[in-house]
């Protein structure tokens, strides 16, 4: 008697087991997600992630065409830290490359280089860094620190040889630009504004959407005149709202706990923000047609969300990644948007220099606006 109910008890497990199994397979979508995200997590930390980034690219003015000066520049690209990729002409071209973020240090080497090594007047080599982030100028900065004792070991002979070990022919003169202090928190506090509106406004959208058809709502509304594209505005438009008013708060927090700096850029900023709320919400609802449950819904939101925080910037720094990982970031819409949020905030920037990030923007939403037409008509109708 013990027995037989012991034997019906696994019985009734095992039925349930092997249900639960054939549910799990028959769910495609979660049963990929089990199976891609680990797999994603370990090639994106194992291969993209890169706390020290070398190869920076750099940008000299040298206003002393010299042995000693050719040397010193051998000595910065011999550290695997910067990588010479523009010769500005001038000091307003050097600040230009760097301000726009073309490169992400920038070398001068004044005309007086030469004569001061030989007198030993305390010769200097300026180096500014684009120091938004400074977790991508640190290692960097240390190495260029310690050039000067064995930068021109082997250009000093004679009456100059005295002049190489002690004390070092020259200094090099560290200016970190848009973050003086490097502090952390002026580019995490802005590049949150776009990691929070995503995770909020994509993930809302599609389990808005997702929720309705769930519960039968939708077929209601489809019963009803209103079109695709004025059921699509609809039901968007009152996230809209909620995204600028998260920005708002977000903003002000920034500004008052944290002290980011407010350098301007309003219109680049304003402009960046309501394209990015638009293509987040495009991207929801496009997410919601693909989706049968609320569960598969927030399952894709967060595959969408787990490259948009490890290769956009925002955790590590973009140019520390090699470079199929910074081509995938760069088809990451995040990525523009901070670009843009912390070129307005920090730098100041207007749209005169931040629009290749709205012009990336502008075709996001426009392909994923198309996209979540075309599914919502072939889903819905």
């Amino acid at each position: 008697m013990i027995a037989a109910s012991r034997n019906a008890w696994a019985m009734r497990i095992l039925a349930v087991l092997t249900k639960e199994f054939v549910q799990l397979t028959r769910d495609r979508l979660t049963y990929a997600m089990i199976l891609m995200i680990p797999v994603v997590q370990l090639l994106l930390f194992g291969y993209a992630i890169n706390n020290e980034p070398r190869h920076l690219p750099t940008a000299v003015l040298v206003q002393d065409n010299s042995t000693l000066a050719r040397s010193t520049l051998a000595a910065f690209v011999n550290t695997q830290f910067f990588d010479i990729t523009h010769e500005a002409h001038s000091i307003e071209e050097l600040d230009k490359l760097l301000r726009e973020g073309k490169v992400q240090f920038a070398i001068t080497i004044p005309g007086d280089f030469t004569r001061r090594v030989a007198r030993g007047e305390g010769a200097q080599v300026l180096l500014e860094a684009d120091a938004t982030d400074p977790s991508a100028t640190g290692a960097a900065v240390t190495a260029a620190s310690g050039l000067p004792a064995q930068a021109l070991g082997h250009d000093l002979p004679g009456g100059l040889a005295a002049r190489s070990p002690q004390p070092p022919p020259f200094e090099v003169v560290v200016h970190r630009r848009y973050n003086p202090e490097s502090i952390t928190a002026y580019n995490i506090v802005p590049g949150l504004l776009g990691v929070i509106l995503s995770m909020t406004l994509v993930m809302m959208t599609a389990l808005s959407v997702t929720r309705e058809t769930e519960r039968g709502t939708m077929e209601s509304l489809l019963a009803t005149p209103a079109q695709p594209i004025e059921v699509m505005i609809g039901k968007l438009a009152p996230y809209v709202m909620v995204g600028a008013l998260q920005t708002i708060v977000i903003l002000v927090m920034a500004s008052v706990l944290f002290h980011v700096p407010m350098a301007g850029g309003w219109i680049a900023l304003v402009t960046g923000v309501l394209m990015f709320i638009t293509g987040s919400l495009a991207l929801g609802f496009l997410i919601s047609t693909a989706a049968r449950t609320q569960l598969q819904a927030m399952q894709m939101s967060f595959f969408y969300m787990l490259p948009s925080m490890l290769l956009s910037g925002f955790m590590f720094p973009f140019r520390g990644m090699p470079g199929w990982a910074q081509a995938i970031g760069e088809a990451i819409p995040v990525t523009h948007f901070l670009r843009v949020v912390r070129g307005a905030l920090l730098k100041g920037e207007g749209l005169t220099t931040l629009w290749p990030s709205h012009v990336a923007l502008g075709i996001f939403v426009c392909v994923v606006t198309a996209l979540a037409m075309l599914r919502y008509r072939r889903t819905l109708d």
